[in-house]
Formats: C-alpha cells, structure tokens, sequence
C-alpha cells in the first residue's frame, strides 16, 4: 500500500484494510519514519479511527523514545475524534467511532503529557490543539498560561485554542490586531465562532479589502454570517457575485448558513409564544 497516493485519495475511496495498515506502521518502530508519519497523519480520519487506532495514536504520542515529531503528528490526529465525541456525547450507538471508555482515556493521558514540562514543546502545543475540541475545565488555566508567555508559537495554539473554549473574547479582539499572519487568523476564527459583536468592524473591513488574502477572507466571510446573520447578505452580496468561484461559494455559503440559521431561530420564537 503506497501512503503517498493514499495522500492524495479520498478517506471514502481507500482500502478496506487501511486503518489496519496505519496501525501496523504506528507500533512497528523498526518500520520507515516517513510511513509511520503519513499513518499517524491519516489514522486519525473518520473512516478507519476506533479504538485500536487511537490507543496506537495515544501510545506513539505518550512514548519518550519515539521521535519528537511524530509524537506531535499522532497527538494532533486524535483532534477530530475528540471533537466528535463531544458533538455527538455517545448518544448513538451506531455512530461509535471510539467507546467512551477509549475518549476518558485519551483526554486523560493528554492532559498528563501537557501538564509534564520536561515534553517536547510541539508535541505540548499539539496536545492542547487537539484536547480542546472537547473542553475540560483544565484548558481554561492552559490557554491563559499559553497566551501569556508571550512566545510567538505558544500565542498561536492559544488563540487557536480560543476558537473552542469560551472566556477569552478580550484576548481574541487584542488578537485581532495582530501583526503575525497566523495568530491574525486564529483570531478571526475564534471571533467568527463565538459570534463576537465586537469585533464586526473588524471583519467587514477584511471582507471589503481587496487585498485580504483569501484563507483570511474566507474566515472573514464566515464570520460576518455568524455574528450579524441578518446583515450578512447585505455585507456579502459583492462578493458572492465574484468572479472568483471560490471567493463567490464561500460568500453564498456564509449566506445561505446565517438566512438558515435565522429562520430556525424565527420557528424557535413562534413555538415559544405559540406551543
């Protein structure tokens, strides 16, 4: 099986076999650097991870004699399962992509690995960015701590952190200020997420610049459809009559979302006053 083109395919079109594969890879230490990477990097999507993966992921990210960037590239993958679960609280059997038993304990050894100084840094940064999407009370006092430091790669995973857990929105609005690019961007996300009304202006202005870069642009164009839904097609009718097909997508999207997400709370009212 070559990683490389499973890369490049799509999760629905690979292998029956390949979560099998990425676990043979992640617990062979004598197997090639460069293929146990790759199968940390894709055993963490949605179509093979359950738990035999992610307890391979978790020991790769716990084990010291592992190398440093493949402990950081395992930790992040258990991202979107962690965000699943908290989205989908074990509600549905059928829809189990890891028992509960198996989440309790990734976010418990996570949090032991973070809260050990003597780790790599990145592999620290990628704990917290892939912990968060299921928020424990812990995160709080790491994020703060994280943001304070003043490092540049610290602030970033914090205000990225900040996109998923709540009580931040004055360092996100100082964050949007921001000189670094990246921590700019995190920023806006973060803002978009929380539906912060302050920082509206901020937002419009990114959308009406021409010369927003687009992965910006984008976050901006979300954003002003979750922070004021009912001035979003006003705000972005420019742009979704773009010639550029991703930039006018992105602003129909960010409209039909925010028209959609109004009209569910319209219905929630009626039924409110008339059960």
């Amino acid at each position: 099986m070559d990683l490389n083109i499973l890369q490049d395919t799509p999760p629905w079109d690979w292998p029956r076999d390949a979560g099998k594969t990425f676990r043979k890879l992640l617990i062979d230490r004598g197997a090639a650097a460069s293929d146990r990477l790759i199968a940390a990097e894709l055993a963490g999507d949605f179509t093979v991870i359950n738990d035999e993966l992610a307890d391979a992921l978790l020991a790769m990210a716990g084990n010291a004699r592992e190398p440093d960037d493949l402990r950081a590239k395992a930790a992040i993958s258990l991202g979107p399962v962690l965000e699943w679960a908290d989205m989908d609280e074990f509600d549905d059997p059928d829809d189990m992509r890891i028992t509960e038993r198996t989440f309790r304990k990734i976010q418990d050894s996570l949090q032991k690995i973070y809260l050990d100084d003597g780790a790599p840094k990145e592999l620290r940064r990628r704990i917290l960015e892939a912990s968060v999407r299921s928020p424990e009370p812990w995160h709080q006092e790491a994020i703060a701590e994280a943001y304070s430091t003043g490092d540049r790669e610290w602030m970033l995973t914090a205000v990225f952190a900040m996109r998923w857990v709540r009580g931040f929105d004055h360092r996100i609005l100082e964050s949007l200020n921001s000189a670094d690019a990246e921590i700019h961007y995190e920023a806006v996300e973060a803002a978009g997420n929380w539906a912060m009304d302050a920082a509206w202006t901020h937002v419009v202005k990114l959308v009406n610049d021409r010369d927003t870069p687009k992965p910006l642009l984008f976050a901006a164009i979300a954003a002003v459809g979750s922070i004021r839904p009912a001035e979003a097609r006003e705000t972005l009718t420019e742009l979704a009559d773009s010639e550029d097909e991703e930039i006018a997508e992105a602003a129909g999207e960010a409209i039909a979302m925010a028209e959609g997400g109004s009209d569910e709370e319209d219905e929630e009212e009626d039924e409110e006053v008339f059960p």
